[in-house]
């Protein structure tokens, strides 16, 4: 609070938390945050006076109603300033899988000691859905992993020089039929709702194993059940199900090689720490005038990537550069 007003000297702050942001958001003049509870956003549009919202959170379905969307107010997200945790998360999930950590953990509960057969992600063949910040953080946590990484996004450039070959959305089930592990990072639109549904994983070749540090809704909760259990899917592990949590009587919950983690890829101690200070820094951007950091493009529903956060490792690119190597690079 303390270094928001700093930002904002003349400004009066307001703490609301999730009991009373509905309550507070009619007469706001700029929102930051996650509301997990309903806000009554026709009504906040209505009331004229709701300039901007920063989003406490790379995605942007809880406020990305239609009101706003046709509304004149900025949105901006949190797409970046938590990739790291979200990207060690997706390599911890991953490594679970392949290492076959569930089983022996079992097996160590009934004191048994047998050896398994395992899988190496050292090596591996590795898709990534959506090279916003998190997907392109995963990219670079895998690199001493020397992976073949392949990707999709919305808008195909800014290749990393970790990846292979980057392509757009229409390049999803071509790339699905060569991977070994499939990372899901992509944001939750109307175009990516259900992405991951029967006919993408009939798309997977057998063995694949798919971890989602993204939105559950992503994956269609039925056909990932049925790819498990018929052993399409080598495993699976979601930090993020389509319902949160998951009712009693979901599959999930007894679904075979699975692994569900209650949405925590995002925590980290210094959370608020650097949440505060990336709205700090667009506060100061959005009271001077200036160019907003992760502006998004509301009909699509994510930052355009000349707007995006950026880390200062990042090279920029297009597709004919993928995979060359930083020294490679011509302008």
């Amino acid at each position: 609070m303390a270094a928001i007003q700093a930002a904002a000297p003349d400004a009066e702050v307001i703490d609301a938390g999730q009991e009373r942001v509905a309550e507070e958001l009619p007469s706001a003049d700029i929102f930051c945050g996650h509301a997990k509870v309903p806000v009554p956003w026709d009504d906040v549009v209505a009331a004229g006076r709701l300039r901007w919202i920063q989003s406490s959170a790379a995605g942007l379905d809880h406020c990305l109603v239609p009101a706003v969307v046709d509304s004149s107010i900025t949105v901006t997200s949190a797409s970046g300033v938590l990739a790291d945790q979200v990207a060690e998360h997706a390599l911890g999930l991953a490594i679970a899988c392949t290492r076959r950590l569930p089983l022996f953990l079992t097996q160590q509960a009934a004191k048994e000691f047998v050896r398994r057969p395992t899988r190496d992600l050292t090596g591996a063949t590795v898709g990534i859905v959506g090279l916003g910040g998190v997907g392109r953080r995963i990219a670079q946590v895998l690199e001493p992993f020397r992976c073949r990484i392949l990707a999709t996004d919305y808008f195909p450039v800014d290749c990393p020089p970790q990846v292979a070959h980057l392509g757009g959305p229409d390049q999803l089930h071509d790339m699905l039929s060569q991977v070994d592990i499939l990372f899901l990072a992509a944001p939750l639109t109307p175009q990516t709702d259900g992405m991951i549904a029967a006919e993408a994983l009939a798309a997977v070749k057998p063995g694949t194993i798919l971890i989602n540090v993204a939105r559950g809704r992503l994956v269609e909760t039925n056909a990932l059940v049925d790819a498990l259990e018929r052993g399409h899917l080598d495993s699976a592990a979601v930090d993020v199900t389509s319902e949160e949590p998951p009712p009693a009587d979901s599959p999930l919950w007894t679904a075979p090689r699975l692994i569900i983690t209650p949405h925590v890829a995002g925590q980290s101690k210094n959370r608020i720490g650097a949440m505060t200070e990336f709205f700090c820094d667009n506060l100061t951007r959005y009271l001077r005038g200036g160019d907003l950091v992760n502006l998004v493009d509301k009909r699509l529903g994510f930052p355009e990537p000349r707007t995006r956060r950026r880390e200062t490792r990042e090279i920029r690119g297009g597709l004919q550069e993928c995979g060359q190597k930083p020294d490679d690079r011509r302008r």
